[in-house]
């Protein structure tokens, strides 16, 4: 186990997917849990999403959703985002930059997860 839990919840939007272009739209739910002895700030995310066709698409950036959460040990944060890609299904992973107190960084890995929609798979 790690001191960095990450679990992820992918939702595909129907509504705001339109195929014929293609566009499919996802939400997607992350929580991240120190379970560490120290707290730890998220510093950055980098993300790698690949369609069907081996499109990659990378996302680098500081924080997430405008904030770089400090988490004391035992604590959780939950944000949501979305990402559009322009195949039914997909998959995403990545990682977190993350900065402890005493100035040490390491990376929290964001096992891979489906983006696929509802009935989808037979």
């Amino acid at each position: 186990m790690t001191d960095i839990d990450i679990q992820t919840k992918p939702q595909y939007i129907e509504e705001q997917s339109k195929p014929e272009e293609p566009r499919y739209v996802y939400a997607y739910t992350i929580r991240i849990t120190n379970n560490g002895q120290q707290a730890a700030q998220l510093i950055s995310r980098h993300w790698k999403i690949v369609d069907e066709n081996e499109q990659l698409q990378e996302v680098r950036g500081l924080g997430v959703v405008g904030e770089q959460p400090r988490l004391e040990p035992g604590e959780s944060f939950s944000y949501s985002s979305g990402v559009i890609i322009e195949t039914p299904t997909g998959t995403m992973e990545g990682s977190y930059t993350m900065k402890r107190d005493d100035g040490s960084q390491f990376e929290a890995a964001i096992d891979t997860f489906a983006l696929i929609p509802p009935n989808a798979l037979h």
